[in-house]
């Protein structure tokens, strides 16, 4: 917010610049946005979040959630101003202790204005207080709350933060969590990792939850309804919290015949991809009707009910594990590296499919290639950068895992399988980039793969026969017979489809 300061004459003008203090000349705005070419206005720039305390109450029957959101911080340049993500209507705001002034603007900025400039790497503490009706908010026109008959649930990529709690909303920034809900005590609350404790009092119970990695803001829940949870352990001692909706109806069965295999998915992933990265897994069934996709919400996936309308969907629980190592534990470092998340969870699937005898990788990759031909748009997309419009359209998984089987062909499975295993390793509780991947993935090989890649995941068209004879993809004559789990598969195609793509 930029004033201008009429003064009669040279010298009240040169008095008003004397009242600033020198030290404060130097200070400047963070930017509005962290630098994502895909979504300008999303983060913020001049500071670094290290932890967020989420202490809130919400009222199911109307949909309100108030309270206190405490970001710990660091700034990363001389600030005179800085911006948080949000939407719902704040009452006060406390940079270290003293109040400051706050305003929105953007779509979705709220800009605070410290009652002292900070210096370059000064540990800041911020507390915002605030509360709204999560479904009443829109930004850019379209709202990600999931109003439910029960309650509410956030779960939304690439933004949903907004809606709750105020954040530096993008992967780049992750932080530890400590999320605090109170609701009625015929309510239950769910996020993501260890439940630390519950309290009861004068109908309210409260729930507390801690995620102890750091965790992109995308990929922090909430969900108040009703729920059935079950508990348990994965054989390698990872605790497993799961939850249903009461009000699933003819889902109910399929859902949990799915999602109770978590442990058991989990333990089998951690072969090709190494240690499961967190204390805690799960996922969670709210009653969703509106939506039809799933979300790798770290720790506790969110599903809607819908991925489970046709039976049982052990293959969209694969994916959404796969994500924890590939998304969760190592995040893009832009948007545009999506195919770092979603081709190597749509593999997963394909890995999936072999270990159940329903068709292999190689079988499957070469379905994909034969069966979109030449001039299908497909072919258009291009997995290494897709641009925003088609972040999750179907070419970034199914081209993506394309890409993986190619390379596996080119470099081996010794190579291949350690650098799957490696990658999260490597980069563990970061963010990387499909370059990043690539240069990992040539060191690790030991092969020139520039090429490789960039006929896969970079060009606009169809690889033509000698580059998939090269890669050893569709390499026989007749058409490829559909392998038994493909349409398994393909019901997870709109997995992350929200439906709001391309309007912001």
């Amino acid at each position: 917010m930029h004033r201008r300061i009429m003064a009669p004459g040279a010298l009240a003008a040169a008095s008003l610049m004397l009242a600033i203090p020198a030290s404060a000349a130097s200070h400047s705005p963070g930017a509005p946005g962290i630098g994502d070419p895909y979504y300008p206005a999303y983060g913020n720039g001049g500071y670094d979040v290290s932890h967020y305390d989420l202490r809130l109450k919400y009222q199911p029957a109307t949909d309100e959630l108030a309270g206190t959101a405490t970001l710990l911080a660091k700034t990363t340049q001389d600030l005179s101003r800085f911006n948080l993500d949000f939407l719902l209507d704040v009452s006060e705001v406390r940079v270290n202790g003293a109040k400051a002034s706050f305003a929105t603007s953007g779509e979705h900025e709220l800009e605070i204005t410290p009652a002292k400039p900070l210096a370059k790497g000064t540990a800041v503490t911020v507390v915002v207080r605030y509360r709204g009706v999560p479904s009443w908010k829109e930004a850019y026109g379209f709202n990600a709350w999931l109003r439910t008959a029960d309650g509410g649930v956030a779960a939304g990529e690439p933004e949903g933060a907004w809606w709750w709690f105020p954040s530096n909303d993008h992967p780049r920034d992750k932080a530890t969590f400590d999320v605090s809900v109170q609701v009625p005590d015929s309510t239950q609350f769910i996020s993501n990792g260890t439940l630390q404790s519950t309290s009861s009092r004068a109908g309210w119970t409260r729930y507390n939850w801690r995620s102890n990695k750091p965790q992109a803001t995308y990929l922090a829940t909430f969900a108040a309804g009703r729920f059935d949870v079950t508990t348990g352990t994965s054989e390698s001692g990872i605790p497993v919290i799961n939850a249903y909706s009461k009000d699933l109806g003819d889902t109910a069965g399929a859902a949990r015949a799915s999602i109770e295999r978590t442990g058991e998915i989990a333990d089998w992933l951690t072969e090709y991809f190494g240690p499961y990265p967190y204390n805690a897994l799960g996922g969670y069934v709210p009653n969703t009707p509106s939506v039809g996709y799933a979300l790798e919400t770290q720790t506790r996936p969110f599903y809607s009910p819908r991925q489970f309308a046709s039976g049982s969907n052990v293959s969209v629980v694969v994916h959404e594990l796969a994500h924890q190592w590939y998304g969760d534990d190592v995040s893009v470092k832009d948007w545009k590296d999506i195919w770092v998340n979603e081709g190597f969870a749509r593999y997963a699937q394909w890995l999936w499919s072999e270990h159940e005898g329903e068709g292999t990788a190689q079988e499957i990759a070469d379905y994909v290639y034969a069966s979109h031909p030449a001039d299908d748009p497909f072919w258009a997309v291009k997995p290494g950068d897709p641009g925003p419009e088609n972040q999750f359209h179907i070419a970034v998984y199914d081209r993506g895992a394309l890409t993986l089987q190619a390379l596996r062909n080119e470099i081996g499975d010794e190579a291949f399988f350690a650098i799957l295993k490696g990658w999260p390793q490597k980069y563990a509780y970061g963010n990387a980039s499909v370059a990043d991947f690539q240069r990992y993935a040539e060191e690790v090989s030991g092969k020139p793969l520039a090429a490789l890649f960039d006929t896969w995941l970079f060009q606009p068209s169809k690889p033509g026969a000698p580059a998939a004879h090269s890669a050893s993809i569709a390499r026989s004559a007749t058409d490829p017979v559909q392998p038994k789990s493909w349409k398994k598969i393909a019901a997870t195609n709109g997995v992350h489809d929200h439906g709001h793509e391309g309007e912001h």
